[in-house]
């Protein structure tokens, strides 16, 4: 994986499913290392949307398992902190010896609502927000794109100022073309890579017809996370190791 910063975290899942799931530390380790000239990836995390349903209503248990099987970070969905305040959500992450660089987020820019999550995530000790998605209205043409691009700039810097980072995790539509141009081409370009950088979706970006090498030679440096799925020669999105 050439182009990914050294400590990079890997986010390693069975895929965004309804159903959750365990998963095997060393399948996601596997995927991570294997292969000829390839760099491994450290530290290794999950993405606690995977394990949605075995949270619900058992956090804590949840955590230690994922850090009994070896993990050492864990990504949060904000939404998703199973009534639980981010005071105590930073508590349990201490006591399971876990981190949590990141957290997704649904993508905000009202100044009251941005700033709650910025201090939400300041309390948990997230370094990083990352907008998960965005709806249909933000990426219908290219033109909103780059009004896209100019929000999240603007709210990279705030992040910013809140002494974090701001980040946007692709899916596969992001790589359509649009007036003979790829969207996610202009979204980069038009937004601040200071301000703005990528979790590549490693399954999602190859999904979407794109070619995640040459994104990493193309953005040197902008890519500090990164989601880990495995794939069928299908397409069918599948447990890390079964692809």
């Amino acid at each position: 994986m050439g182009g990914l910063a050294a400590g990079a975290a890997v986010m390693g899942c069975s895929g965004e499913t309804d159903s959750g799931g365990a998963i095997s530390a060393e399948a996601s380790m596997t995927a991570a290392s294997s292969g000829s000239g390839t760099t491994p990836l450290a530290p290794l995390g999950v993405q606690l949307y995977t394990l949605r349903s075995e949270m619900e209503g058992r956090v804590e248990q949840t955590l230690e398992r994922v850090a009994a099987i070896g993990y050492q970070e864990v990504e949060f969905v904000r939404s998703q902190y199973f009534g639980h305040s981010p005071t105590e959500i930073r508590e349990m992450l201490a006591r399971t010896g876990l981190r949590s660089p990141a957290s997704h987020i649904t993508p905000s820019f009202e100044t009251d609502a941005w700033a709650r999550i910025l201090d939400d995530a300041n309390e948990v000790g997230h370094e990083y927000v990352v907008v998960a998605s965005i709806p249909l209205e933000m990426r219908a043409s290219l033109d909103d794109w780059r009004r896209t691009a100019e929000l999240m700039t603007s709210a990279g810097e705030r992040a910013r100022a809140a002494g974090l980072r701001y980040a946007y995790h692709n899916h596969d539509f992001e790589f359509v073309e649009m007036d003979g141009r790829v969207a996610f081409d202009v979204f980069c370009e038009e937004s601040d890579p200071e301000l703005v950088q990528i979790e590549l979706d490693l399954f999602w970006i190859i999904h979407g017809g794109g070619d995640p090498v040459a994104f990493f030679d193309r953005w040197p440096g902008r890519v500090p996370l990164v989601h880990v799925k495995d794939r069928t020669a299908a397409g069918e999105m599948v447990d890390v190791g079964a692809g």
